[in-house]
């Protein structure tokens, strides 16, 4: 069984930082499998999920939404099968529950077969 598990959550006010950790158990994913990878998603109250950012295990290659590019990174450690997102220059708009995911990488959280149970991030003006 595969547990996915974010931390790193939490509040803090417009302008300042965060990082998001997310672990894997039960499984070494491949690295070798071009097209998998990493997703964060989020989702705030009333609103569906969204996508947020998403990185290959092979190559490193990542994808932002545009509204995160430029403030947010993510990275990964293959090592530790673990993923990051860096967020930086925090917005209100920003607040909302945090998911990691583990599969096909995509903008499309169908892709994904493995969620965590998300962290949650709030963001005060």
């Amino acid at each position: 069984q595969v547990l996915l598990v974010e931390s790193g959550g939490g509040l803090v006010q417009a302008g300042g930082s965060l990082r998001l950790s997310c672990a894997a158990s039960g499984r070494t994913f491949s690295t070798y499998a071009y097209t998998m990878g990493w997703g964060w998603f989020r989702q705030a109250p009333g609103k569906e999920r969204e996508f947020v950012a998403s990185i290959r295990w092979s190559n490193g290659r990542s994808n932002y939404a545009d509204s995160v590019k430029g403030r947010f990174t993510i990275s990964r450690d293959n090592a530790k099968n673990t993923a990051y997102l860096q967020m930086n220059s925090l917005k209100p708009e920003d607040t909302a529950l945090y998911f990691c995911a583990a599969g096909r990488v995509s903008g499309d959280s169908e892709e994904y077969s493995y969620w965590g149970q998300g962290t949650q991030v709030t963001v005060s003006s």
